[in-house]
């Protein structure tokens, strides 16, 4: 009977040390840590490859993409607010038949070098444009037309469903608009050293 009386005794002390452990935090709960303060930096080490101030050679990933959004603009691109949101166009149409797509320019959209946006420049960068899926959206566009300086109209061969993916999300980079006048007169090499574009720092 004795040997048994003290094996059993560390149990019953191991017992009311949790117990006084247990009533301890309740009656003196920890405290909650505080908030996150002050700013946070977040960065992304890459090298940079020339090809991606360029949005006309845009490959289909999405690492070249985080340059196309410091510098240029696109008609329509993935934002918080979905997947293809109005940006340099704000808004656009299909017409009944599936077969165009009518894109209203925002006014007063201008290029770091003061020259306007227009549909001429929508018409110029798609036509120019030979990046990641480049292909397939040239073998189903028919055309493209500058309506006027603010309507750009995209002409399809047959209903296409998935044109606004192909076009304005990172599936491509076709939707980026580069200045027309600007890369005609300094060359697709004079362009990548020295880039414009219509992105944050123009209004």
């Amino acid at each position: 009977m004795r040997k048994n009386a003290v094996c059993v005794q560390p149990f019953r002390l191991i017992g009311a040390l949790m117990l006084l452990a247990a009533i301890a935090t309740r009656s003196n709960p920890p405290a909650l840590a505080a908030g996150p303060e002050g700013v946070m930096t977040w960065a992304v080490h890459v090298t940079i490859a020339p090809r991606w101030l360029d949005p006309g050679e845009t490959e289909s990933a999405i690492t070249p993409f985080m340059v196309l959004y410091a510098i240029h603009d696109a008609l329509v691109k993935p934002m918080p607010a979905g997947q293809t949101t109005p940006s340099l166009a704000e808004s656009w149409t299909t017409s009944p038949d599936g077969l165009a797509y009518e894109f209203v320019l925002r006014s007063g959209a201008i290029f770091h070098n003061g020259d306007p946006v227009t549909a001429e420049d929508v018409k110029f960068s798609f036509e120019r444009y030979k990046g990641g899926g480049a292909q397939l959206l040239k073998d189903r566009v028919r055309a493209v037309e500058a309506v006027d300086p603010r309507r750009v109209r995209f002409r399809l061969k047959e209903a296409w469903p998935d044109f606004m993916t192909f076009y304005g999300t990172t599936a491509t980079g076709a939707g980026w608009v580069v200045a027309k006048k600007y890369v005609e007169k300094v060359g697709d090499e004079g362009f990548r050293k020295a880039p414009i574009g219509a992105g944050p720092i123009a209004s």
